[in-house]
């Protein structure tokens, strides 16, 4: 079998021996503040609270060949109710399916073609929705209504292109709050928001050069300013395959960091996956030959201590074992860190046939807590196992038994073709699990509720003389300003970019100390909900008055807070009040204010006391008083 390298050992030189390629789904939510097809807000953040649950079941339906899609099949195998969770101000009879779709949201359409023209595609000259069935009920309608806006476009990584096979606008699926047994809930407030999708070609060769690529897509569209941030707004999907193997999607990356991890893992796992078809191949196991057959084994574990099955007994479960011929040592073939081909098998069963207690299967080749020696040999006996056969002992209802059995066998009949094609889920450990069937073709369609929109050159030009610079351009920008690479790299992508640009130009302020307000400074303030007052004009104002002054950095933070707080000072009073002129612009001040005086014609000295009164009336405290003197009589004299 093969050799699982740990990921802090493997090299690029072990990942091109296995043939790796991935590819990199992206989904961004857009900045807007309705829905796409409706009229609702697109509220973020999300709210745990609703006001009703509605219960639906879902059917698959023939495509326009008159064929079904595997995955549509697979889930309504799982018989599942599907509760929604609605609130009244985020959802609307149109997402029930009760309505026909509003026309595209316009601003997501213009912030979309945006991000679709910075990856260099090829416009669509027309706009043509469809749509994509998903019954995993986690759109109501049981299809995601979608566009592609754009092809064959690119973005530079290292020395190289990095492909983009197409962007699309979508409508974003319904929150999962729970998913038990045959009930799963989702909360419907995050259904609709816009969202665009990403697709690459699988280009990238190595785990770190797909979560590099991730980083640079990230930016990319953050870089308008116009899509959402925080836990959830962005999510990757990621394409794996080796030679020999087939593309495996990892739904639902949720960190970018965790994707190398991953993408080691299911490397590997298609290695081992090879393995075990070469090692079934060796011992004469085809399609044609492949054997498993069932049998029922209550009463003959009866009474076990093996406490998963123990229970289940108890709760009048039925039992049943699955003779695989032929498949002796191969559940017990790792595939993954702390992982062996048996998951491959409970996976498919806690899904599809809705076992979802684990342990929810045993084996003949478990090591560690299970049945005891005696049972397995009853098992055995019973079932006419040989020494080159495995069993697998499955328990649950009678109707989810009989369903997890045939997974079982589907599952092991699978293992002779090696990868299987199939979507899996992200685990926090790096590892993952299978989700579903991989979709096919088969599941989109038309949509007929909506007519084709053309994309004008008066609409494609508008959206040119607004876009976003290249975050890598910007970039290298203020890495010429004398920024640092770490510190230009998190301004190209903040939303204060453009305040900063305006803030160089405008004040005399040096760019490093600029940045450093803006990015880290302002931004903290912000978070704190400290500037209620806050407007680009009036930071530009207050960053003016304190360089007219001579406030040094150190106090403009509090200068802002000021200014753009609830106070609302003015520029100039808040300079005042907080005390922030320099000794020289006070003498200038003073100087200025004496010129005003209208001097009357005294003796030197009640001049003196005159002028000196006058002086110390406007600007006692804010220097000295020898200071203050002195300066008068340089005046004066």
């Amino acid at each position: 079998m093969v050799e699982i390298k740990r990921f802090e050992d493997a090299t690029p030189a072990d990942y091109a021996a296995l043939g790796m390629k991935s590819g990199l789904e992206i989904h961004q939510q857009l900045a807007t503040s309705k829905k796409l097809f409706c009229r609702c807000p697109a509220v973020r953040p999300y709210s745990e609270e609703y006001d009703a649950e509605i219960l639906r079941h879902m059917r698959p339906t023939l495509s326009e060949l008159g064929e079904y899609d595997g995955t549509a099949l697979m889930e309504f195998k799982t018989k599942k109710e599907i509760i929604y969770q609605i609130r009244r101000e985020t959802v609307c009879t149109y997402e029930m399916d009760d309505t026909p779709p509003f026309e595209l949201n316009q601003d997501a359409l213009d912030i979309a073609l945006e991000i679709t023209m910075l990856l260099g595609c090829n416009l669509v000259s027309e706009v043509h929705i469809a749509r994509k069935q998903y019954l995993d009920g986690s759109i109501p309608t049981g299809f995601q209504r979608t566009t592609i806006l754009g092809v064959d476009g690119w973005i530079p990584y290292k020395d190289r292109r990095i492909g983009i096979i197409q962007l699309g606008l979508e409508e974003d699926a319904c929150r999962e709050v729970s998913d038990v047994g045959h009930l799963r809930t989702y909360r419907t407030d995050r259904l609709g928001i816009p969202l665009i999708e990403t697709v690459t070609y699988p280009d990238m060769k190595t785990p770190q050069e797909v979560a590099e690529v991730a980083q640079i897509l990230r930016r990319l569209a953050r870089a308008t300013g116009k899509v959402n941030t925080g836990i959830g707004a962005a999510r990757q999907d990621v394409n794996v395959s080796i030679e020999g193997g087939r593309r495996v999607e990892i739904k639902g990356v949720c960190r970018i960091p965790l994707i190398p991890l991953l993408v080691h893992n299911e490397a590997y796992r298609q290695a081992a996956l090879l393995g075990i078809k070469r090692e079934l191949a060796s011992r004469g196991i085809t399609n044609a030959s492949f054997k498993a057959d069932v049998f029922e084994v209550d009463e003959l574990v009866a009474g076990t201590r093996y406490y998963p099955l123990a229970n289940a007994l108890h709760d009048n479960l039925k039992v049943r074992a699955v003779a695989l011929r032929g498949y002796r040592g191969i559940l017990s073939t790792k595939t993954q860190p702390e992982t062996t081909f048996a998951k491959e098998i409970s996976d498919r069963v806690r899904v599809i046939a809705c076992l979802d207690r684990l342990p929810n299967i045993a084996h003949s080749d478990m090591e560690g807590e299970t049945l005891s020696s005696t049972e397995w040999t009853k098992i055995k006996k019973h079932a006419r196992v040989g020494d080159r056969d495995a069993i697998v002992v499955v328990w649950g209802s009678a109707q989810d038994v009989e369903t997890g059995v045939k997974e079982i066998i589907i599952r092991a009949r699978e293992a002779m073709d090696g990868v299987p094609n199939e979507t899996r889920q992200a685990l926090p450990d790096g590892t993952h699990g299978f989700e579903r069937i991989l979709p096919g073709a088969d599941r989109m369609y038309p949509d007929t509720d909506l007519p084709p929109l053309a994309i004008t050159e008066d609409r494609i030009q508008r959206i040119k003389s607004t876009i976003a610079e290249l975050p890598w351009d910007r970039e290298a920008r203020y890495r010429a300003m004398g920024l640092p690479a770490e510190m230009a790299a998190r301004l190209a992508i903040s939303g204060e970019k453009h305040l900063f640009d305006r803030s160089v130009k405008e004040t005399g302020y040096p760019p490093i100390l600029l940045a450093s307000l803006f990015i880290d400074k302002v931004r903290s303030l912000e978070r704190e909900g400290k500037l209620t007052a806050a407007s680009d004009e009036r930071i530009v104002a207050t960053l003016k008055a304190g360089l007219a002054h001579g406030v040094d950095g150190g106090n403009l933070v509090a200068l802002i807070e000021k200014t753009c707080g609830p106070e609302a000072i003015e520029p100039e009073a808040a300079v005042e009040a907080l005390g922030l002129e320099s000794p020289r612009t006070i003498e200038k001040q003073i100087a200025a204010f004496m010129k005003k005086i209208d001097l009357p014609k005294i003796e030197k000295d009640k001049l003196d006391r005159h002028v000196m009164g006058l002086v110390m009336r406007e600007f006692r405290g804010k220097l000295p008083g020898k200071t203050i003197a002195s300066i008068v009589e340089r005046f004066l004299s």
